[in-house]
């Protein structure tokens, strides 16, 4: 997408990071990138062997360019989750991939980056209770079914009750918002609910799925939100993992307004509270 070469390009004139800060993704290894997904699925899409019903469930058409493509957005989350750790946030300009199940992909998903990088992180002792905050406006419904039966990762999502799946999973905690949601309505939610997740859970790590599809301007989804409650969405959530030294790791997600502007500013909104934040 446009946004994955514009956006930073925006945050480095702006003074917001400077080239230093970027990375790019170092190609995480198969065992790796298959251990939260089914083994047989995984091989399967790797080797181009999907049916054609499976590829069509996933909106791409199958290729060894999206197999490469897609490897390297997981491996930049799991970078993503170990800068985190390091420098207390992090964020992967790609990523949000939350639609794919562990056995299947569907909505443009053929991997699940966050469960990747959450698998990675308790598989090797670098995290004990995971938190998952999805605030896309699409139900994180992939990563409620990958982690379904995994209590070291709690999966948060608030989403459009009407949005897409239609068919939804069933998350640790799910908030529906109905269509027509407006700042104040989804800000008060917000606030409500998520300081009461992080006393509950207690999580060492969170991973935030902060796609900006909230937005009233966005042609999928079916809220309300302005740019500026879009922001404060962010902050609320980057001031409590702040406040309670909780490394984050934050993945864009999605973001289909008609004027790209939208997009970049909105997502860019993120980035600067961040680094208002931690650095």
């Amino acid at each position: 997408m446009e946004k994955y070469d514009l956006l930073p390009e925006l945050l480095i004139r702006e003074g917001t990071i400077e080239e230093s800060n970027l990375f790019r993704p170092v190609m995480q290894p198969d065992e790796v990138l298959v251990a939260p997904h089914a083994a047989d699925y995984y091989n399967r899409l790797t080797n181009l062997a999907l049916s054609p019903a499976e590829i069509r469930k996933t909106g791409f058409p199958l290729s060894s360019a999206l197999i490469l493509r897609e490897k390297l957005i997981m491996s930049g989350t799991v970078m993503t989750a170990t800068e985190a750790l390091k420098y207390g946030v992090s964020f992967n300009i790609a990523g949000g991939t939350h639609h794919a199940f562990s056995d299947r992909g569907e909505g443009f998903c053929l991997l699940n980056d966050i469960g990747i990088a959450a698998q990675h992180l308790l598989d090797n002792g670098l995290a004990q209770q995971v938190l998952v905050i999805d605030l896309d406006v699409h139900q994180g419904n992939g990563t409620a079914e990958m982690f379904g039966q995994e209590p070291r990762v709690f999966t948060f999502s608030m989403h459009g009750a009407n949005s897409y799946p239609l068919q939804k999973e069933k998350s640790d905690y799910d908030i529906p918002l109905p269509d027509g949601t407006d700042d104040g309505h989804y800000l008060q939610t917000l606030n409500l609910n998520l300081p009461r997740l992080l006393d509950k859970v207690q999580p060492d790590f969170v991973f935030y799925q902060c796609g900006v599809d909230i937005l009233s301007t966005d042609k999928l989804g079916r809220m309300q939100v302005s740019r500026e409650g879009c922001a404060k969405r962010d902050q609320i959530v980057l001031e409590l993992c702040h406040r309670h030294k909780i490394p984050v790791a934050g993945s864009l997600g999605g973001g289909y307004s008609a004027y790209i502007n939208d997009i970049l500013e909105a997502h860019a909104n993120t980035f600067r509270l961040a680094a208002g934040l931690w650095f």
